[in-house]
C-alpha cells in the first residue's frame, strides 16, 4: 500500500506580469480575487521596474529577477509565511522571470506559469528552457491551445526536463486566451488544492 503524498496549504501566491502588461492585467486580477476569497491566503501582484518607471521595453533577465527576488522577500515577510510555502508565477515573461529566479535557488512550494513563452513566435529553435532541469518542485502550465509562442506538443516537449511533478491545463485560445478566465482561475484553484509538499533531498 503506497503512502499518501503529504500535501500543505501554499503560504502566499506572488503574480508577475507579461511583457506587454501590468499588474492591472485581467486574468492577474481575475486570480487574486479567486485565490483570496476561495483559498484565503495572500496574494501580491507587482510591476516590473520598467513597468514603475512608464517604460515599455521589459527588463533584461537580471533586474528582473532581482525585483521577483525582493518581491518574494517582502511578501513572504508580510504573509509570515516560510519562505518555501510561496508560490509564485505569472503571464509570459513574468512567470519565465519567476522561473528563472526559482531555478537560481529562490525558494519556492511550486509555479504557476500561464501561457510561458517557449519560444519567440516562428522561431521554435530559439527555446527557452536552458533553466528547466533545474525546476525540482510543482509546475503548473495553463495554456492556450492555439499560442503562438509554444504547441500543445512542443510544451509537453520542452516539459519533461523539469525533474518536479508538471501539470498541463489547456484553454481555448493563443497567447492571451479571451474570455477564459474562468477556466485559467478554476485550473489553478484545483492545482493549489492539490499541491505537494516538496519533498527534501
Amino acid at each position: 500500500m503506497s503512502t499518501p503524498t503529504p500535501r500543505r496549504r501554499p503560504g502566499a501566491l506572488l503574480l508577475a506580469h507579461g511583457a506587454g502588461a501590468d499588474r492591472t492585467h485581467r486574468t492577474l486580477v481575475a486570480l487574486d480575487d479567486a485565490v483570496t476569497a476561495a483559498r484565503r491566503i495572500p496574494v501580491h501582484r507587482f510591476d516590473f521596474p520598467y513597468r514603475a518607471a512608464g517604460k515599455r521595453a521589459p527588463d533584461r533577465a537580471p533586474v528582473a529577477l532581482d525585483a521577483v527576488r525582493r518581491e518574494a522577500a517582502t511578501l513572504v515577510a508580510r504573509a509570515g509565511c516560510q519562505a518555501g510555502r510561496l508560490v509564485l508565477g505569472g503571464r509570459s515573461y513574468g512567470g519565465r522571470m519567476c522561473s528563472l529566479a526559482v531555478a537560481e535557488g529562490l525558494p519556492a512550494a511550486g509555479l504557476v506559469l500561464l501561457s510561458y513563452p517557449l519560444h519567440p513566435p516562428g522561431q521554435p529553435a530559439k527555446l527557452r528552457t536552458e533553466h528547466f532541469p533545474a525546476l525540482d518542485l510543482p509546475v503548473l502550465f495553463v495554456t492556450g491551445d492555439k499560442d503562438a509562442f509554444g504547441s500543445p506538443a512542443e510544451l509537453r516537449t520542452a516539459a519533461r526536463a523539469i525533474p518536479g511533478p508538471v501539470t498541463h491545463v489547456w484553454v481555448k485560445g493563443g497567447h492571451d486566451p479571451r474570455n477564459q478566465d474562468p477556466a485559467i482561475v478554476e485550473a489553478v484553484l484545483a492545482w493549489l488544492d492539490d499541491l505537494p509538499v516538496r519533498r527534501r533531498r
